[in-house]
Parts: structure tokens; sequence; C-alpha cells
């Protein structure tokens, strides 16, 4: 009996199937923030969409799901977003399937008043309310940046690069390549 028991273990263990998890498909893997940004602080938010615009903050909303292959190319993005600007803004990162059967709402200080229905979808409405940018799939990181800078009032150097650049298979991380000048 002991050796049948054995065995059964045996063949549990080597006919199991490896984990795959890949930023190209439309497959579930889990959340993307942690597997595909290395940073799974980001959800759920610190904070509300109202909270943030009470405080007069720089909000950036971002809309995805967890098996769009677009929103796990964004999720570096966003994670960058955090490293740079934790201190100065909030990222509310939400995914759709809880709004999917919300009311349209009136009100802008709920997050269904601005998701227009497709993902991903980021958004970065300024500190007095007002929506400075709207953009669904991919999204640019310097002008992101340069758009965040501007509406916090922080200067960014606007000499430099940044770019998403993958450090293993899975999570990625933001570099910044200083342009020179050769006048």
């Amino acid at each position: 009996m002991n050796i049948i028991k054995s065995l059964l273990i045996i063949l549990i263990f080597l006919s199991s199937f490896p984990a795959n998890a890949a930023r190209n498909d439309n497959k579930f893997d889990g959340n993307i923030f942690p597997i595909y940004a290395g940073n799974g602080s980001i959800v759920p938010p610190k904070t509300t969409l109202k909270n943030s615009l009470n405080n007069k903050r720089t909000s950036v909303l971002f809309f995805y799901l967890d098996d769009s292959s677009d929103s796990k190319a964004m999720a570096p993005v966003i994670s960058g977003l955090d490293l740079l600007w934790r201190e100065n803004i909030d990222i509310i990162a939400l995914t759709t399937d809880e709004l999917q059967n919300e009311k349209d709402f009136e009100e802008p200080d709920k997050p269904n008043f601005y998701w227009n229905g497709l993902i991903p979808q980021t958004i970065i409405i300024d500190s007095n309310g007002d929506v400075i940018f709207d953009k669904n799939g991919m999204a640019d990181f310097g002008d992101l940046n340069k758009l965040i800078g501007k509406s916090t009032g922080i200067a960014v150097n606007n000499n430099s690069k940044f770019t998403v650049e993958a450090f293993n298979e899975y999570n990625s991380t933001i570099s910044e390549e200083e342009e020179v000048n050769t006048d």
C-alpha cells in the first residue's frame, strides 16, 4: 500500500505542468503589478479618488484588467510613476471588473465618471480636478512624467529620456538616460 501511495505522489509531481506567465497574452496570471511590474503595493489603492480630489493632489487613474496583454505591458509604466512620484501624487489603479456592473456616475469624485469602457485607460487629473490626460492603450512614460511635473509644479529634467527595461522575464524597471548636448 505504501508503494502505491509513493508511486501516486511521484506521478503527481512528474505530471504537473509548469506555471506559465507571459506579458503578450490575454491569460489571467494573477495580479499584474507584482508579476509584471515588481510592485504589488499599487493595489489596492492607498486612497480614493474622492480623498485625492479633496486633498488637491494630482491623481493618476489607471483602469485595467489582469488578463489583458495591454494592461500587463502598461503595468511597469504605472509602477515607474509610483516609484518617482509616490510622495507627490495619488495613483489609483482599478480593475474594471468591479466597475462593470456599477451605474454611470454623474459625480466627478467617482472613478466610473472617467472610465470610457476600454482598457487600459490612463487618466491624469490635476489638483484642480481637471483632466489633463486621457488615453487608452500604451502611454509614454516620459510624456506622463512631464505632465505630472507640470501639474504638481515640480521641475522635471527635460533632457532625460525614460525607458522601460525588463530585468527578467516578468519584471521591468524604469531607467533614465541623460541626453548629452554636444553644442
